[in-house]
């Protein structure tokens, strides 16, 4: 092999299978592998699976304790039992701690490439001191890729999990630099802290909080910063959030309050999921997104709370051209009365957009608003040379959805694929959902794929 991947430990001198190793190679040909590729192997597994190897011999005993990446993501099947059953959250978070000191205590290796914890933790002085021991220990492995998901399901925000402080204080002597990627979920987090992260960590390239409610004045801003993923979402107390940095390529922000963008020349990747604001489209794409909007190749934008007027609809002609856009993703909310061809503009104003992803939640309205009679199609007709795939999500055939979709049959031009997906997420059942998806694929089946030229694929998830 070429350079490896993995290192083991100096110290680290696994036992060797008894007996005759011809032999013994017919038998167990795996286990005379050397170690770098039976690492490379429990990197696949997940950190449970790859403890149980231990029993297989002794050749792999300890070899699962050199695993360069630690994910105690342990929340799928954990929750489900929580759901079902509350009374077990207690005995089910003090299972998961043990299960993570003790694999802490065990493990050896010198470095990690991740360190991962996932599962519902309250705040208390007993787990605000687990974690912060947690986070000790990665740091002082030097590990590259931190994070920390912690949201308790069952209790509310002000007994969210809070990230550790004391850890920020240099007499600590807690080293942070070999942090690439930070990501803090449901942790309350402060501006000071996030500013510490960003002068202490000087190779922090990812950088994601979300469902922190500490933040209020946040500023990321600095050309020495390597950041190049950064993600602000749903943080209540934000206030205002500043962005100026020459390394970014990708933001993701759900908040407008005080948003601005500044020197962001690298930013080619945008997120704009509006949840607490009524920013006006003018605003958002003439003011807000005017120092980037020439420059993107994806965007994801959500119309469904932004504040729009019919007249701002009328007006969605004088979208600032995008250029350079490769990909965008409209979230759309719309009564039945409010065509989504108007919604056409987008398409015009991105002449190189080769993928349109429509995410309609009619299903936010009652069934009358979304079972409207015939409507004026009035968007102009100008052909579109470069889309190529066309994906629909929460399709229902109603004539706002074939109005768009013969609007999109018949301008572009070079279009090779049609993506419907019912994804109803609303219903009162599982068996609501089922029957509401069905009807609609049955009348794509029926009255739109007749209508699709063969040389378009169409597909129906």
């Amino acid at each position: 092999m070429g350079g490896s991947r993995f290192q083991i430990h100096a110290d680290f001198q696994p036992e060797k299978c008894g007996g005759d190793t011809s032999s013994a190679g017919d038998a167990d040909r795996i286990s005379r592998l050397p170690d770098d590729i039976l690492l490379g192997i429990l990197s696949l597994l997940s950190l449970k699976e790859s403890a149980r190897t231990s029993v297989l011999s002794s050749r792999w005993i300890n070899l699962w304790k050199h695993t360069p990446s630690l994910d105690f993501d342990d929340a799928q099947t954990s929750i489900d039992k929580l759901y079902k059953q509350p009374d077990l959250r207690r005995s089910e978070r003090r299972k998961y701690m043990k299960w993570v000191d003790s694999v802490c205590r065990s493990h050896k290796s010198p470095t990690l490439k991740e360190f991962k914890i996932r599962f519902p933790i309250n705040r208390s002085a007993r787990n605000a001191k687990a974690i912060a021991r947690w986070l000790r220990f990665a740091l002082s492995r030097r590990v590259r890729r931190l994070e920390l998901d912690v949201d308790d399901l069952y209790g509310s925000s002000y007994k969210k999990c809070c990230f550790p402080n004391k850890l920020l204080n240099p007499r600590t002597l807690v080293d942070f630099s070999s942090l690439k990627e930070l990501s803090l979920n449901n942790v309350d987090v402060s501006d000071g802290a996030i500013e510490f992260f960003l002068n202490k960590c000087p190779l922090l390239e990812r950088l994601i909080v979300r469902f922190s409610n500490q933040m209020s004045r946040l500023e990321i801003c600095g050309s020495s910063l390597v950041l190049k993923h950064l993600e602000i979402e749903f943080c209540s107390g934000l206030e205002s959030l500043k962005v100026s940095v020459p390394s970014l390529t990708s933001l993701s922000v759900t908040s407008l309050k005080g948003f601005s963008l500044e020197n962001v020349p690298m930013l080619v990747d945008l997120s704009v999921r509006v949840v607490d604001d009524n920013t006006s489209l003018y605003r958002l794409f003439h003011q807000l997104l005017c120092r980037c909007i020439s420059q993107l190749q994806t965007l994801h934008v959500s119309l469904s709370n932004v504040g729009i007027s019919s007249a701002e609809l009328d007006e969605l002609w004088e979208l600032p051209q995008m250029p350079k856009l490769k990909k965008l993703v409209i979230e759309y909310c719309v009564r039945g009365d409010k065509s989504l061809v108007r919604l056409a503009p987008f398409i015009r104003a991105s002449p190189s957009l080769v993928e349109f992803v429509l995410h309609h939640k009619w299903y936010l309205y009652s069934r009358e608003d979304r079972e409207q009679r015939e409507q004026r199609n009035d968007a102009i007709k100008i052909p579109h040379r470069h889309l190529k795939v066309f994906e629909f999500r929460g399709y229902y055939s109603c004539t706002n959805d074939a109005g768009l979709l013969g609007y999109v049959l018949e301008n572009c031009v070079v279009l090779e694929k049609i993506i419907i997906d019912p994804c109803f997420t609303l219903g009162n059942s599982d068996l609501e959902i089922e029957e509401v998806e069905e009807t609609a694929r049955k009348n794509v089946k029926q009255k739109l794929a007749p209508q699709v030229p063969q040389h378009i694929e169409l597909v129906i998830l």
